[in-house]
């Protein structure tokens, strides 16, 4: 199949400590940005897809089978499977399959962040082809509890299949998808290599790789099985250029790879619904006249960091409430036991106790409500960045809600999020290098009101520059690259 081309966008480089300082232009990237890439551990160069691709996927396909039992007992004993609904996990149905031998468009996210990317394509498929049998499937139990209500009237969820032979064969022998649509880093052999048997159309949205996983993929029996995925793919819409390298020096076919913009920008490019606005009204009414900050998505150890800020703060504003976040909610426990030893007056989101002027700490230990959060404060912190090892998390969601918006050092793959807001507008996203940096900068804005709000203006617009237009981009791409699925639509 032949497309015209896509003038690609170049992305940043997620993993480059010193990004560009002015926008990319519209070309292909320099010799330099290859340069830098190829400097990660090379990809070998034997025949990627051939016989040694077709081997290592067959001893892959042993192992899997074998292992499968053992992995799925090992993450029931640890609470990580659906009580009740573990039986999906290997290809076991709990729901009726729609319109027998209509198209169906299954889409997979492993977990509550890639998940929430998805939705707003899963929206706009849902809104072009009312009746058109969608399922949505995630791996993890927090995605579960949060997706299963946001999901549009009609569409499927389950949880995925373990990636062995006989449950893959078993659901997509159920399902019948026409198309798969895989989120971000999601490449298992025995889900795409059994839908290209099956002539399925499989999509990477989103595509990211590590450059841990690169490696590893670059490997000698790593790189004929990764370059045999690949060559399965119909699409990869990739985060930034950097990304699209990675994916071309592990072979893939290079008019398969296009870029369409993030799905993050579109996470916050929601409305609110009902019940949200009148949970937001009633915490502005709880909160009114307190300075307030907000610290989301905090990983263990990084309340220390919060906390800390957060007392000296307190010093210079006798009447500021924090409204922390952890990033799982079961950390809350932990989180509390900390707030005690320090004597610090705090209530918990889940029992609904109402502020009172001498609460500090606002803990919201719930699911799926950051989104609402951030239409209450008017600066957010965005965590899972101010301790080594970890990755950043979505700033564009506390962007569209108009917050200003600080991270710390440690981005990850975000960084090229964090550098396109600000090459569009400086205030956009303050990154600080750590607690002193943090401390200064929330000492500043607190007591600054025209910082502040010029700030919240700037990353509410570059938000709306970013966001304009990447669900449509990524379903045209979509469509255009799966014609047989198209069609299928049109005929059903």
């Amino acid at each position: 199949m032949h497309a015209s081309r896509v003038s690609p966008r170049l992305r940043p480089d997620p993993e480059d400590p010193n990004p560009p300082a002015r926008p990319l232009a519209r070309t292909p990237p320099p010799k330099a940005s290859f340069d830098r890439a190829a400097s990660m551990r090379p990809a070998r160069t034997p025949a990627p897809a051939g016989r040694g691709g077709r081997a290592l996927y067959e001893l892959y396909r042993a192992a899997s089978r074998a292992a499968a039992p053992a992995v799925l007992l090992f993450r029931r004993l640890r609470g990580l499977e659906h009580p009740s609904r573990w039986p999906e996990r290997l290809g076991r149905p709990s729901a009726a399959r729609p319109r027998p031998g209509s198209p169906l468009v299954w889409f997979h996210a492993v977990s509550l962040g890639e998940g929430m990317s998805a939705l707003p394509v899963v929206r706009h498929c849902a809104r072009l082809h009312p009746g058109l049998p969608v399922l949505f499937t995630t791996t993890t139990l927090s995605s579960f509890e949060v997706i299963k209500n946001l999901l549009p009237d009609g569409v499927i969820y389950q949880f995925a299949p373990l990636d062995c032979p006989d449950a893959i064969e078993s659901f997509i022998g159920y399902w019948k998808p026409s198309l798969i649509l895989l989120m971000e880093s999601e490449l298992w052999p025995n889900l795409i290599l059994s839908a290209a048997e099956r002539g399925i159309a499989v999509v990477l949205l989103n595509a990211r790789m590590s450059l841990k996983s690169f490696n590893h993929w670059s490997l000698p029996l790593g790189l004929p099985l990764v370059s045999l995925m690949l060559s399965k793919l119909s699409l990869i819409v990739p985060l930034s250029t950097t990304q699209a390298i990675r994916y071309q020096l592990l072979h893939t076919p290079p008019g398969i790879i296009h870029f369409a913009g993030d799905l993050k920008y579109a996470v916050g490019d929601v409305d609110a619904g009902d019940n949200e606005v009148n949970t937001i009204k009633d915490l502005q009414k709880q909160f009114r006249n307190r300075l307030l900050w907000m610290a989301a998505s905090i990983h263990r150890g990084e309340e220390e960091v919060i906390l800390r800020v957060h007392d000296e703060l307190i010093k210079l504003y006798p009447t500021l409430l924090l409204i922390l976040v952890p990033r799982h909610p079961q950390d809350s426990n932990n989180f509390s036991l900390a707030l005690k030893k320090r004597k610090v007056n705090f209530v918990l989101r889940s029992t609904r106790e109402v502020v009172s002027s001498n609460t500090r700490i606002y803990m919201v230990d719930t699911l799926g409500e950051l989104r609402m959060l951030y239409r209450v404060t008017p600066l957010a912190v965005i965590g899972g960045s101010f301790l080594p090892g970890l990755a950043g998390h979505n700033i564009s969601e506390a962007a569209a809600a108009g917050c200003a918006v600080m991270t710390g050092p440690h981005v990850g793959h975000f960084n090229h999020m964090l550098v396109e807001m600000c090459q569009i507008n400086p205030l956009a996203v303050k990154q600080v290098t750590g607690e002193f940096e943090l401390r200064q900068t929330l000492t500043k804005l607190l007591c600054d009101s025209k910082d502040l709000g010029a700030r919240q203006r700037a990353a509410k617009d570059a938000f709306s520059i970013m966001s304009d237009g990447v669900v449509n981009r990524v379903w045209n791409l979509v469509c255009r690259f799966t014609i047989d699925f198209q069609t299928g639509i049109w005929n059903s």
